[in-house]
């Protein structure tokens, strides 16, 4: 592995411990990571025709599952005491990481702008405003799951799985905010910080794993669409995920902060976000991320 491609695996396996973090924080969407870090496009490829070129697939996918994987075991537990006790900075964080990336999604819409976008940008606005408001309201699918038969528990929580890997395919929809609306997201995060301290470990997996087996298949399930999609209609699509991502950003937005501390907090988390932005862009542009596989 030559210094370019040793890079290159660093670089990935940083965007793997986003992804990772994506994952667990709740509203925000690891799909618009991905388009931020500039893997989006490679990594529906790769997830819709997984066997095709399968060694560079592996090659390319190892550092992300790394990072993902470390990330989700160091960070779980502390996003939990972040977003209970500095709800606001953590939110604006990823607010400003996620708006950061606005003028990059922008420029791939290639072909300019039509009027008949418009409604692309509305419709994807409303419908991530849609998810938003549900997540937050009283409206749960699975408002108590305590008391239901292991099956059910089971079946239902890999439903729930399914949905929320299709969900991760729309870049400016979030994970999270899916499994919310479902009523599933606090008993997943509860189970999985359990697990990393080895805590009540069979009932725990019982509901981790079939979730995480069934998100995979739903989102490779959902990938060949979205694949379809922003080939054929790249440009729509993509004014399309700027709609997702403001309707996103607005649904999670926490309100002023309270206090000089939360000021202060703030302040400092949106310039670290617009900064890792940034840093983002500059480092997929400099480790050209989809062409270091194998030299």
């Amino acid at each position: 592995m030559n210094e370019n491609s040793k890079k290159g695996f660093l670089y990935r396996m940083l965007c793997g411990a986003f992804l990772g973090i994506s994952i667990v924080a709740p509203g925000i969407s690891g799909s618009i990571m991905a388009v931020m870090m500039g893997i989006y496009d490679e990594l529906i490829n790769i997830i819709s025709n997984p066997f095709k070129s399968l060694k560079k697939n592996i090659i390319y996918c190892i550092p992300l599952c790394m990072g993902a994987g470390l990330s989700i075991l160091a960070f779980i537990n502390l996003l939990k005491l972040l977003f209970s006790s500095f709800p606001t900075p953590a939110y604006l964080l990823f607010i400003s990481l996620i708006a950061g990336s606005i003028p990059t999604v922008f420029k791939q819409a290639r072909n300019g702008f039509k009027l008949k976008y418009i409604i692309g940008i509305a419709a994807a606005l409303a419908f991530a405003l849609t998810i938003g408001m549900l997540a937050k309201s009283d409206y749960i699918l699975a408002s108590d799951l305590t008391q239901a038969p292991d099956n059910i528990k089971i079946a239902f929580f890999s439903f729930s799985g399914a949905i929320a890997g299709m969900t991760s395919m729309i870049p400016g929809m979030s994970v999270s905010m899916m499994l919310m609306m479902l009523g599933v997201y606090e008993p997943l995060l509860n189970a999985a910080s359990e697990l990393t301290k080895l805590g009540n470990v069979p009932v725990n997996l019982l509901l981790v794993l079939p979730t995480g087996i069934c998100f995979v298949i739903g989102m490779v399930l959902f990938s060949n669409l979205t694949k379809i999609v922003f080939r054929k209609f790249q440009s729509l699509a993509y004014f399309m995920v700027l709609g997702f991502m403001s309707g996103s950003l607005i649904s999670i937005f926490p309100g002023l902060p309270n206090g000089f501390r939360d000021w202060l907090l703030s302040g400092a988390a949106i310039c670290i976000g617009i900064g890792i932005s940034y840093l983002f862009k500059r480092l997929g542009q400099k480790f050209n991320v989809k062409e270091d596989l194998i030299q």
